[in-house]
C-alpha cells in the first residue's frame, strides 16, 4: 500500500517503499530511505507473487481433480448402464425370435402345452442361444413361473419385482443382479452374478403381452467391454483435466507476468512522484519559513516607521504646540483681528486645538504600529499582554482561558497570535460593543488552536468578504502564512466566534 506520511515534522514528506513486517505482509508505507528495506520489500513482493502463483495453480488442480472425479464417476456409471442396456436389449430381440413362438399357446389356455415345454427345453440346451444364456424363466402378470430351466420352482409364485413389472409394461429391464431374491436360488449355488434381463413376450397377432421372459448371461464379456469402456472415458476425461490445467497454467503465468510489468511500471512511476513529492516539499517549506520570516520582517518594520514617527513628525509637531502656547499667550491681549470678530487670540488658540487633535493621533497610531517586547515572553503570556492592552483601552474586562499549551514558541507565531487576539477584540468592540467578549487557547493535534467569541450583534460573515473589510482578510492572511486556518462563525444577533489554528510543529522547525 502506498501512503504519504510526514516524517515526525522535523524534514521534508517523501514516498519509500518499505515492509511493514510479518505482521502485515504485502503492505507498503513511507518510512526510511535505507535501501536494504527498499531491496527486503522486493523480495517479499517477489515470494508473494509466486506464493500467489502456487495457490492459484494448486487451487486450480485441486477443483479440476474433484470436478475430474465427478465427471469421470458419472461418465462411468452411464457407460456401465448404457453397455448392460444395450447387451439385455440385444440379447433380448435374439432370445424373443426364438422363444416367443413357442408361447403363442398362452394367448389360448394360459398354459405352456408339453410340446412347448420340450422345445424351450432343446432350444436352451442344443443350439447357440443356450451357450449364451445360463438361466431361463417364464413369468405370468401375477408373479407365476410358468416356464424355467429350475424345474423345482415351476408352478410357484413370488412377489412381483419393480423389474418384472416394468417388462409387463412394455420396457426391457437389465440389471447386474447380486442373485439373492428367492427365486435365484438355483443361479445363486453356481454364479456370483449374472446379467439379468427381463423382456416382453407378444402375441403374433394382437402385439398384447402375453408374458415376460427373464433370461441370466455371464458377466465375464460384458465386464471386459464395461472395463475397456470405463478406461477409455477415464483417458479422455484425465486428458481433458490435463488439457485445462496446463492452459489454466499458461493464462496464470501470462496473468503473472503482466503484474510483474506493471509493478515495474508502477514502482517507476513511484520513484518519479517521490522526487517530485520531495522537491515540492522543499519549496513548499521554503515558502513557509520565508512567510515566517516575512512576519517577524514585518512587524520590525512597523516598530522602527512607529519609531519614526514618533521622533520625527511627533516631536515637531510637539514643539509646535510648545511654541504655539507661548505665542498664544503674548497675543492673547493683541487688539488687532485678523477677520471679522476673531483676535489673533482665537486664531492660535484654534490652530492650537487642530495641533493638540493631530498629535494625539499620530500618537496613537505609531502606538498602534508598536509591537510590545514580546519576543522573551510565553505563548500564554503573550496572549494575556494582548488582552491587557485591549482591557486597558476599550475599558472592559475579557475572560482567557489558557489551556495546556506549550510555553517556547517562536516569533512568529507570537506576533501572529498577538496581532490575531488584538484585532480580533478590537473588531468585536468597534462592530459589537465588546458585549461577553472572551478568549481560549488550547494544543489539539500539534496546532494551537484561538477562538475569540462575543454575544454582540454579529454579522454575515459572506457579506464582509465581499465588502472588503480589512480587519478579518487581515487576519486571514497572517494565520494563512504560516500554513494555518481561519475561520469566521457568525450570524446576525447571534454573536461572533473567531477560530484561528496555528501550527506548532513548523513553529518549532522554524525556530529551532
Amino acid at each position: 500500500m502506498l501512503q504519504e506520511v510526514k516524517q515526525s515534522d522535523n524534514g521534508p514528506r517523501a514516498l519509500i517503499w518499505c515492509d511493514l513486517g510479518a505482521a502485515n505482509p504485502g503492505l507498503w508505507s513511507v518510512g526510511a530511505s535505507d535501501p536494504a528495506c527498499y531491496n527486503e520489500s522486493v523480495d517479499m513482493k517477489l515470494l508473494a507473487r509466486l506464493s500467489l502463483v502456487r495457490l492459484l495453480l494448486a487451487g486450480g488442480g485441486v477443483i479440476l481433480l474433484a470436478g475430474m472425479l465427478v465427471i469421470g464417476t458419472w461418465v462411468q456409471w452411464e457407460i456401465e448402464s448404457g453397455v448392460i442396456s444395450r447387451a439385455g436389449a440385444v440379447t433380448s430381440l435374439y432370445v424373443d425370435s426364438f422363444v416367443s413362438p413357442h408361447l403363442q399357446s398362452l394367448a389360448h389356455s394360459g398354459q405352456l402345452g408339453e410340446a412347448d415345454r420340450a422345445a424351450l427345453g432343446r432350444l436352451l440346451s442344443g443350439t447357440a442361444l443356450g451357450q449364451h444364456i445360463v438361466a431361463f424363466k417364464i413369468w405370468t402378470s401375477d408373479g407365476r413361473v410358468l416356464y424355467s430351466t429350475n424345474p423345482t420352482i415351476v408352478g410357484r409364485q413370488f412377489s412381483v419385482k419393480p423389474a418384472l413389472a416394468s417388462a409387463f409394461a412394455s420396457e426391457v429391464h437389465s440389471e447386474i443382479s447380486d442373485l439373492k431374491e428367492p427365486e435365484n436360488e438355483f443361479e445363486r449355488q453356481r454364479w456370483p452374478r449374472l446379467l439379468e434381463t427381463y423382456a416382453p413376450v407378444r402375441a403374433a397377432n394382437t402385439g398384447a403381452i402375453l408374458a415376460v421372459s427373464e433370461f441370466y448371461q455371464t458377466t465375464d464379456d460384458l465386464e471386459q467391454q464395461v472395463r475397456t469402456a470405463r478406461l477409455r472415458s477415464w483417458f479422455m476425461v484425465s486428458t481433458a483435466t490435463l488439457v485445462i490445467f496446463l492452459l489454466l497454467a499458461a493464462l496464470v503465468k501470462r496473468a503473472s507476468n503482466t503484474i510483474v510489468t506493471q509493478q515495474g511500471e508502477l514502482r517507476e512511476k513511484v520513484s518519479q512522484l517521490t522526487t517530485l513529492l520531495a522537491q515540492n516539499e522543499q519549496l513548499h517549506e521554503r515558502v513557509r519559513r520565508a512567510a515566517a520570516r516575512t512576519t517577524a520582517l514585518n512587524e520590525r518594520f512597523l516598530h522602527r516607521v512607529a519609531a519614526d514617527l514618533h521622533d520625527g513628525p511627533g516631536q515637531g509637531l510637539a514643539l509646535a504646540l510648545m511654541r504655539m502656547d507661548s505665542l498664544a499667550d503674548v497675543c492673547s491681549t493683541c487688539p488687532a483681528a485678523i477677520a471679522k470678530d476673531r483676535s489673533v487670540g482665537e486664531e492660535f488658540r484654534t490652530l492650537h486645538s487642530a495641533l493638540q487633535a493631530a498629535l494625539e493621533d499620530l500618537r496613537a497610531i505609531s502606538g498602534g504600529l508598536h509591537l510590545p517586547e514580546i519576543e522573551q515572553l510565553s505563548l500564554g503570556d503573550t496572549a494575556r499582554r494582548a488582552v491587557r492592552d485591549y482591557e486597558r483601552k476599550a475599558g472592559l474586562a475579557v475572560a482567557l482561558a489558557v489551556d495546556d499549551i506549550p510555553d517556547e514558541a517562536p516569533l512568529p507565531v507570537k506576533i501572529t497570535l498577538f496581532r490575531l487576539l488584538q484585532e480580533s477584540l478590537a473588531n468585536g468592540y468597534r462592530h459589537g460593543g465588546g458585549a461577553g467578549q472572551r478568549a481560549q487557547l488550547a494544543k489539539r493535534d500539534g496546532h494551537l488552536l484561538v477562538e475569540v467569541t462575543d454575544s454582540g450583534k454579529g454579522f454575515d460573515p459572506d457579506s464582509a468578504a465581499t465588502e472588503g473589510h480589512l480587519g478579518l482578510a487581515g487576519m486571514r492572511e497572517r494565520v494563512e502564512i504560516l500554513g494555518g486556518t481561519f475561520g469566521v462563525d457568525s450570524a446576525s444577533g447571534k454573536g461572533t466566534v473567531i477560530r484561528a489554528t496555528l501550527p506548532l510543529a513548523l513553529a518549532e522547525q522554524d525556530g529551532g
